[in-house]
């Protein structure tokens, strides 16, 4: 009777175990989401968490400027955060690490179909926390040439930098940048890759978001970013360089 208990125990012991180390169910249900997980996670231990945000429309109309933000502020000690759409022929959009900065980031991005859009925030303690939603769209958006390519008004505005910086509702500041570039995939025909590839915000030496960015991210990309309370500087440096090698340097002010 003993050795039959001690057989038992064992057992539930070891399915205990296989349970508690098996891949989590995805709750977008996506059929690509095992090949993201070993893409982006393989070996790493990776939950999916209500804290990890991601907003965006149910449909989107245009499937070259979709709306997308992601908010990680509830979780303590990210690190960095990396964000993909399941099946998009270019799985990933970017990553930030967020600095001085909250753990948030809004911009638009290119939907080749309809698609879950992930984020996940790497903690301190190593564990991949992931949230996402879907997104459904027409399709299209990662396969044209940028309106952009085929006007040579940005040849003489390539980088340029617009943006502003106010209080934001309840406490700290918001900052809102818009850069021109036309950000190809390089999937259209006869038209190379060519996107900006690092953006990074200061406060003097002081850095607030380092994002690294891939060529789903819209033309003419736009990026918000929260900044906590105290972190309210007069103005803000961004600086980056795209993969041609052209520089960006500019000042966001009040």
């Amino acid at each position: 009777m003993k050795l039959a208990s001690l057989l038992l125990a064992s057992v539930l012991l070891c399915c205990g175990h296989a349970r508690a180390d098996a891949p989590p169910t995805d709750p977008l249900e996506s059929a690509r989401w095992d090949d993201m997980r070993k893409s982006f996670f393989d070996g790493q231990q990776v939950v999916f968490d209500a804290r990890v945000q991601v907003t965006g429309p149910l449909t989107a109309e245009n499937p070259m400027n979709v709306p997308v933000a992601v908010n990680a502020s509830g979780l303590p000690g990210v690190r960095q955060v990396i964000v993909f759409a399941d099946f998009n022929p270019i799985v990933r959009i970017l990553d930030f690490t967020p600095g001085a900065a909250d753990a948030s980031l809004a911009f638009r991005i290119k939907l080749q179909q309809s698609s879950p859009v992930r984020a996940a925030a790497l903690t301190a303690d190593g564990v991949w926390h992931v949230g996402g939603t879907w997104i459904n769209t027409t399709g299209g958006g990662c396969t044209v040439p940028s309106t952009g390519s085929a006007s040579p008004e940005w040849q003489s505005r390539l980088n340029e930098v617009s943006g502003r910086m106010w209080p934001r509702e309840g406490a700290g500041e918001r900052v809102r940048l818009r850069i021109i570039h036309p950000m190809d995939t390089g999937l259209a025909p006869s038209v190379p890759a060519f996107h900006i590839e690092e953006l990074v915000l200061a406060d003097g030496d002081r850095e607030l978001m380092r994002i690294h960015t891939f060529e789903p991210v819209s033309e003419n990309p736009l990026f918000t970013v929260d900044l906590p309370p105290g972190a309210d500087p007069a103005r803000i440096r961004v600086s980056g360089r795209d993969n041609n090698g052209n520089r960006i340097n500019a000042w966001v002010t009040r």
